[in-house]
Order: structure tokens, then sequence, then C-alpha cells
């Protein structure tokens, strides 16, 4: 089975604490790997998981707060050091890749890798990477800042063959690939073999929203509606809604909400406030008792199978 996969390397929020790095997530998307976010300690817990710089070449940055992007020059400078080769992507606002570049070209002037940037304006919802296999794509977040959400999806999956019908109607191997994708067989006497015949249905295709820091918005589970993972921000319980609200987040109720109304599977929240100290069960109780028992509390070293 393809791998696809998300990676938790931080899960606080605004400074280190004692039990949470900043927000730092990675996408194993069939062993390429994207990272989302890059607060500080990032590069740490990236070699924690065993993970290879040689397979990370997109770097997506939801927006210019220092607890989701002061991990990456060194993350960067790490690599080079590394001797990582091709070009690495780095998709940020503006303002971000002129600061970057500027500490970059200074600190790293004989860089072994292109490091290039994708400019995201704000407010914009655009494909920003696409394969034949994936795309990503940014929607609005509603923070104290210009911020935005990133949708993985992942391409539909070609149909199974059914070997024994396959072998039945002679099928020359040259055809399966377009079998697979839906074809029909046309036989050398004209007779047309039906793809059902000759197929099963495709496994679904999966699919994973991560909503950085927002203030709690209908319009964020418009934009979301129909995923099937979500990461939300869940930064506060219900007692601090007023807190959060005047800082541009949400507590786990809010996120939880969202992720309902989207009509997600699985609920990731994350983001914490370094206030639990003694952990984050309030904050796990509030979103289940909204959203169910598919809730997942984010923690550094956590993998969820996407699929």
């Amino acid at each position: 089975m393809a791998k696809f996969q998300v990676i938790i390397l931080g899960c606080g929020s605004a400074t280190p604490s004692a039990r949470h790095q900043p927000s730092c997530q990675v996408v194993d998307f069939r062993d390429k790997l994207f990272m989302i976010d890059c607060g500080e300690g990032a590069q740490s817990q990236f070699r924690r998981q065993g993970l290879k710089f040689s397979r990370l070449s997109h770097i997506f940055i939801s927006h210019l707060h220092g607890d989701h992007l002061f991990g990456l020059p060194g993350l960067l400078s790490t690599m080079s050091l590394h001797e990582v080769g091709g070009k690495v992507t780095i998709h940020i606002f503006r303002e971000g890749a002129e600061l970057l570049k500027s500490w970059m070209d200074f600190f790293n002037r004989d860089s072994s890798f292109e490091i290039v940037y994708d400019i995201i304006e704000p407010g914009e919802r655009r494909v920003v990477y696409e394969d034949s296999s994936l795309t990503v794509e940014t929607f609005p977040l509603y923070h104290r800042t210009a911020c935005t959400g990133y949708i993985f999806r992942e391409k539909p999956k070609l149909r199974h063959l059914k070997g024994d019908m396959v072998r039945f109607h002679n099928v020359p191997v040259s055809r399966y690939q377009s079998i697979k994708e839906g074809a029909d067989y046309e036989k050398e006497d004209g007779t047309v073999v039906p793809n059902a015949a000759l197929t099963t249905e495709a496994d679904p295709s999966c699919s994973y929203a991560y909503c950085s820091d927002t203030l709690y918005s209908q319009r964020v589970a418009n934009d979301i509606k129909g995923v099937d993972t979500v990461y939300h921000e869940a930064t506060y319980d219900s007692s601090l809604a007023a807190q959060a609200k005047d800082r541009g987040h949400s507590t786990a109720a809010q996120a939880a909400d969202v992720a309902k109304k989207a009509g997600a599977k699985q609920l990731i929240i994350g983001h914490f406030s370094k206030r639990y100290v003694n952990g984050e069960k309030i904050l796990l109780d509030e979103a289940c008792g909204v959203f169910g028992n598919s809730v997942v509390l984010a923690n550094e070293g956590l993998r969820v199978n996407l699929e």
C-alpha cells in the first residue's frame, strides 16, 4: 500500500516549552517529504524521526510569525552542509521570501542546492504543487496577519485488474495501463470487453487539510469541504474563547465544529497554548464532544496514517 501520512514535529504555540516544540509537520507521500511550517527545533525533530533531508524538496509556510518559521534558516543551512542537491521550493508570502533570501545570501552563499521561492498572495486559492499523484492547494485563513492553509489531495487511483479475466481475454500487457485508467478492451475480432469485466474499483483517494492559526470561521469549513483528515489549531479551551478571538485563534470545540461542518472523517488538533502544563485532555474532551471520538491530539513524533 502506498504511504500517505503526516508526522508531527511540533505542535505548540508561540514559543518552545517543556512539553512541545513550535509548529512543524511533515507529510510523507510515497517517500516524498513535504514540510508544513518550520518552527524552532524543526531540524532536530526531523532527524529524531529518521527522515532524510534528500527527500525534502518543498516547504510550505502558513504565515510570517516566528513560531512557524524561525527554524527555516537553520534547516536550510544544515541541508547545505549535508550537501543535499537539486532544489528546494519554499512556498511563502513575499515579505518572508525577501527576508529569508537576504539571510541565506549572507550565511549560506555556497549552498549545495537551489532555493526557489513560490510567492503566495494573501487570500489566494491556487494549486502550488502538482505531480502525477498529488496536488497541494492554498486557501485563506483568518489570523492577525495574512495566513494560508494547505490541502493535500491524492489524485484518483487506478482500477485493479482482474487477473483471471485479463488472462481469459488474452489482454496484452501493453494495454494494462489504459484499462487500469478505465478503458474498455477491443479484441482483434472487434469484440469489446467492458472495463467492468476486467477490473474492480480503485482504492479511494485521500486528502488532508492543514488549518494553521485562524479564527473560527465557516469560510474555512467551506474551503475544506469533503477533506478526509483535518488538522486545525486548537490553542485554547472554551473558557478562553474571548481571548482566542482577540488573538486570532480557535478553541478546541471550534476546531471540531469546522471539521464537522466540512464532513471530515478525522480531526487532529494542535498549536496548544503552553498554559496546559499537565496535558491537553481538556482540549481533547471538548473536541470529542463536538466531533466524536475520531479526534487525535498532536504530539511530537506522532504519525497519523491518512489512508
